[in-house]
């Protein structure tokens, strides 16, 4: 046997180069074992998941839980294996088999973890997933995993029973409890929410707190967020939605029609009664002529029954009103109009008069929720009523602009109305 040879067989025979020796020769069990898992297991995985009906292993390998089973190969290797590196001490033998369990454990509760986030995925794609959201509930789980394997890691990596650790934290409950104030405020808004149905995921909400006014896209834990029609997104506090009050128009959407509710801002002098040559000319209009027939006649029983020498002075008869008249016609358009649900309420009426003239609300609904359709709706018909008021001896209050104040400085007689010009003669007439 050559020299060299012995020499080698010597330096072999050394118990820490034996130790040594034996301790690469694991690792490199490790990594082969990391290879097959990683290139050829996991591969496997993935190709059998492509090929299969089922969708949870497409969620287990879009995920990561595959990966995470895969990374805990090596570690469980090296666990089982140290023993058999000679001559290795056993305090280091327990600490090597400690931090491979630490590992082991952490890699577990990654995999674990990932497959809450493939069930959540696979609810999310159901019918009830879409209305309902159990984000929340998922993440609640995540925490406490995560917390039991912080507390596991830990007691493998010094060796002692997680019992002890877990009694420790009765006396830190306190700062428990302050720490993840925010999280059990979250978890008891996030069953409220759940248990009553209140939000959903695709719902329009409006939180004036926060300036949010769109379309919930996600609800978790800690957070639920808002894109806003102008595509920006607002984050809110899940337990704000509980405490502080928020608008859900899930009932109008569900409806499939939306309100319409504007008023218009009637000058208060252009009010008057109407002569007969009027209410005559009035008759043309179609939606008119059975309310003119029909107050005619109450008009005519009423002034009829007066007492003698009252019932001629006209200040004690009943007439019609120009304001009466147009609300009547505003009333029958809304109920012949073809965009206006017919199911619901559909009114005219008057609010209180005050500094900006009378208004008169129009109190209907559209039959679609489409937010351009809608407006267009709503448009034309105040388009209308806008314009067919001069044929009721009615003006819209607005006030004066710079360019009124100008002509009336300029030309006074001219910017005047012929019914001031009229008034200004019999005052000084009667004076």
């Amino acid at each position: 046997m050559s020299p060299i040879v012995d020499q080698i067989k010597a330096i072999v025979e050394i118990d820490w180069v034996q130790t040594v020796l034996g301790a690469l020769a694991l690792l490199l069990v490790a990594k082969l074992a990391d290879i097959v898992a990683k290139r050829v297991l996991l591969r496997v995985a993935q190709t059998v998941s492509r090929h299969t009906v089922w969708t949870w292993d497409d969620a287990f390998v879009e995920h990561g839980v595959f990966k995470r089973l895969a990374q805990m190969v090596p570690m469980l290797v090296i666990q089982f294996c140290v023993r058999f590196v000679p001559g290795i001490p056993d305090k280091y033998d327990a600490m090597v088999r400690n931090v491979a369990l630490a590992f082991t454990v952490w890699f577990g509760v990654l995999a674990v973890s990932a497959m809450l986030s493939s069930v959540e995925t696979l609810y999310a794609n159901t019918v009830h997933g879409r209305m309902r959201s159990i984000k929340g509930y998922v993440q609640l789980i995540k925490i406490v995993l995560f917390l039991i394997g912080i507390i596991v890691v830990i007691s493998a990596l010094v060796d002692r029973s997680p019992l002890l650790l877990l009694s420790g934290l009765g006396a830190i409950s306190a700062v428990l409890l302050l720490v993840f104030k925010d999280t059990i405020l979250s978890l008891v808004a996030s069953v409220q929410i759940a248990s009553n149905d209140m939000l959903r995921v695709g719902d329009w909400i409006t939180m004036r707190e926060f300036n949010a006014d769109g379309d919930v896209i996600d609800i978790a834990l800690h957070t639920v967020k808002v894109q806003n029609f102008d595509k920006t997104i607002t984050t809110i506090p899940t337990w704000r939605l509980i405490s502080d009050s928020f608008q859900n128009w899930r009932g109008m959407q569900n409806t499939g029609a939306r309100r319409i509710k504007r008023a218009l801002f009637l000058d208060t002098g252009s009010v008057r009664f109407l002569d007969d040559e009027e209410v005559q000319n009035l008759r043309r209009f179609r939606l008119l002529d059975d309310y003119l027939v029909k107050k005619g006649e109450e008009l005519s029983d009423w002034n009829g029954q007066l007492d003698e020498g009252f019932g001629d002075k006209v200040v004690n008869r009943r007439r019609l009103t120009n304001l009466g008249t147009f609300r009547a016609y505003a009333q029958a358009y809304l109920e012949h109009h073809p965009r206006v649900e017919h199911k619901l309420t559909a009114m005219v009426r008057q609010l209180d008069p005050g500094p900006t003239g009378v208004p008169l609300e129009m109190y209907c609904f559209a039959d679609t929720t489409d937010w351009v359709t809608y407006e267009g709706i709503q448009g034309d018909m105040f388009d209308h009523l806008i314009a067919i008021l001069p044929e009721f001896g009615l003006t819209v209050y607005q006030q004066p602009s710079g360019t009124d104040i100008r002509l009336a400085l300029a030309k006074p007689d001219k910017a005047l109305p012929d019914s001031v010009h009229e008034g200004s003669e019999e005052s000084a007439g009667a004076g």
